[in-house]
């Protein structure tokens, strides 16, 4: 276990979206001219608090729309809320979309570069651990490819491999393990435990309840953008199958 000091502390997380009904100036003129609604206002996160304190593993839980990966995507910078605050502390290292943070015309050694230093490493730093992330991610022969021509699961590889290399305190991930082959799920599987080891905070969105279960003793259930359930990882898998989640609106 780590401290008894809290590493993430949401309070409050809003977040709206505009969703449209048109998708060209024609299809918006005739929408208009009938009177028609052209866009609608989703709520995918509304008054969401929680706490996760250090050296902590938690996951994420709900149905597809439940608001996991928007909050996910909030921790970790990539969109801001548009009501309450998110306070990280120390570095954060997050697996969200496949790819994401990657210059399509640099190379797999170039963006491993990039993505390191924009996870605050510097360049003697990533020059130590640089062979081991080649050697995790298991493309070495493409290492000098521009990762535009990258399949989507050499992209999670690097990714992953750069993500878990450098040296970090919370580390978010959303499905990352959806993509590769059993074999490199599994060494992923033993690199999350050792980083649990290591009491490194973790917060995981997944659908694969197993993964869940082995790597997370705590559950969050979300629905509809708010919290439903907080506690024991196996109470919050049965509630997320239960008859009160369908119900609880």
């Amino acid at each position: 276990m780590g401290t008894h000091e809290p590493a993430i502390v949401a309070e409050h997380i809003t977040k709206h979206f505009s969703l449209k009904h048109t998708h060209s100036l024609k299809e918006t003129f005739i929408a208009w001219t009938k009177r028609k609604q052209l866009r609608t206002e989703f709520t995918a996160l509304n008054d969401l608090s929680f706490e996760v304190m250090e050296g902590e593993s938690i996951a994420l839980l709900g149905y597809n729309g439940s608001g996991k990966s928007t909050m996910l995507k909030i921790m970790s910078g990539v969109m801001p809320p548009d009501e309450g605050v998110v306070r990280m502390r120390g570095r954060v290292a997050g697996l969200i979309e496949v790819g994401a943070g990657f210059h399509p015309e640099l190379t797999g050694r170039e963006n491993v570069y990039l993505n390191a230093a924009i996870l605050g490493m510097k360049e003697h730093e990533i020059d130590a651990i640089f062979e081991k992330i080649v050697d995790f991610a298991e493309i070495r022969e493409f290492l000098d490819q521009e990762v535009k021509y990258y399949s989507s699961g050499m992209f999670m590889r690097l990714a992953f491999s750069v993500a878990i290399h450098v040296e970090l305190d919370i580390l978010l991930v959303d499905e990352i393990l959806s993509v590769g082959d059993a074999p490199f799920r599994e060494k992923c599987r033993l690199k999350f435990q050792e980083m649990i080891r290591e009491n490194k905070t973790m917060v995981v969105v997944s659908h694969d309840m197993e993964l869940v279960r082995e790597l997370c003793d705590r559950g969050v259930v979300i629905k509809r953008g708010r919290k439903r359930f907080d506690g024991p990882i196996e109470e919050a898998i049965a509630y997320l199958g239960s008859e009160d989640y369908q119900r609880d609106d």
